[in-house]
């Protein structure tokens, strides 16, 4: 009788082949991974509604500052809570009835899914969709250009160090009030951007309402040799408060 085979086989447990079959205990189904996969969708689709909203850059208008692909996260609650859009501020705002008269139909299905790979900073942003800096508010007065080719606020020139090199701060020369609940804005690439001035003569006047305003762009996400703040200026600091309403004139 050979006794090293049968203590060979006594060492063997009982379930032992039933362990070398078993499953991972950790392995998921693809149910369940698809599941976990669409609550994560839902819960940054959430987020970007209400709270950070992914805009990809979709032209060079805010050049240097933003470039073309660039994708800022834009804060919606920066303005939730009383506080209103400053001179300086980076935004982005829907521009239907301002710059954008006739608005684009696009089908349902076709519109829910551009919106939702929008929303997550997979898509261009609609056509709607504008990013510019606040270079008015409401009660100032915004004229171009001082003897030097500066723009003024409220009679003070503006030193623009956020400028696209080489750019003048405009080639249009206007003379405007901003009327309150509005925002005059501009892009930081003068000669590349449609911006206020191009809608001086259409009904508002190039003035966006604050109402539109999404929210303000505050970081660079992408690429990740971008990731930064979008630095506030100081251009603004010398202006003084809005003048009282009928102090103004343009």
């Amino acid at each position: 009788m050979d006794t090293e085979a049968q203590h060979t086989e006594r060492d063997l447990t009982p379930d032992a082949d039933r362990r070398t079959e078993a499953r991972p205990r950790f392995a998921l189904s693809w149910r369940t991974a698809g599941l976990i996969g669409l609550v994560c969708t839902l819960c940054l689709l959430l987020v970007s509604h209400f709270v950070i909203r992914p805009f990809q850059i979709p032209s060079g208008s805010m050049e240097p500052t933003l470039r073309v692909g660039d994708r800022v996260l834009v804060n919606q609650l920066a303005y939730r809570f009383g506080a209103q859009p400053a001179r300086g501020d980076v935004i982005v705002f829907d521009g239907t009835g301002s710059f954008v008269r006739n608005v684009p139909e696009e089908g349902p299905i076709a519109g829910l899914l551009h919106g939702a790979a929008a929303a997550l900073g997979l898509a261009e942003p609609a056509d709607t969709h504008f990013v510019k800096r606040v270079v008015g508010v409401g009660g100032d007065r915004v004229t171009c250009c001082d003897k030097e080719g500066r723009i003024e606020v409220n009679g003070v020139p503006v030193e623009e160090g956020y400028l696209y090199p080489g750019d003048a701060p405009s080639q249009v020369r206007f003379d405007i009030v901003v009327p309150q609940g509005t925002l005059w804005v501009m892009g930081d690439h003068r000669s590349n951007s449609r911006d206020s001035r191009d809608h001086l003569g259409a009904p508002g006047g190039g003035m966006v309402p604050v109402d539109m305003v999404i929210g303000r762009a505050d970081w660079i996400g992408w690429p990740a040799g971008r990731w930064a703040t979008v630095e506030p200026t100081g251009a603004f600091s010398a202006v003084p408060a809005v003048p009282t309403p009928g102090g103004g004139h343009g």
